[in-house]
C-alpha cells in the first residue's frame, strides 16, 4: 500500500506553483540593421539567475551565457548591426 502525504489536487497545485516560480523568462535578441531599415529576429533564449541560453533561428547557434545582454553584444556586429533585447511577456499575458 502507498501512502501519500498529499490528495492529487493539493499536490499538483504545489506542482504547478513550484514550476511558475522557477520558470524562465523568453526573450528574443533582434538584429536591427543600419538606422532601423530592417530587423530579424536572431536568437531566441531563456533566462535564469545568472545565466541565459540562446540558440540561432538559422539552426547554427546555440551558446550559454551569463545574461541576455551578453548575447546581445555576442549578436552586435561592427558597424552596421546592433542588437536587441525583447522580453515576451511573461504568464497569462503570453498568449
Amino acid at each position: 500500500m502507498v501512502v501519500s502525504a498529499w490528495d492529487e489536487l493539493a499536490f499538483t497545485r504545489v506542482i504547478d506553483d513550484m514550476v511558475a516560480e522557477s520558470a524562465p523568462r523568453t526573450f528574443a535578441v533582434v538584429q536591427v540593421f543600419g538606422e532601423r531599415l530592417d530587423a530579424r529576429i536572431a536568437a531566441w533564449g531563456l533566462a535564469w539567475d545568472g545565466q541565459a541560453e540562446i540558440v540561432g533561428v538559422d539552426g547554427d547557434l546555440r551558446i550559454g551565457v551569463r545574461s541576455p545582454e551578453r548575447a546581445c553584444r555576442l549578436l552586435a556586429q561592427p558597424h552596421d548591426v546592433s542588437a536587441r533585447l525583447v522580453w515576451l511577456p511573461s504568464g497569462k499575458e503570453s498568449r
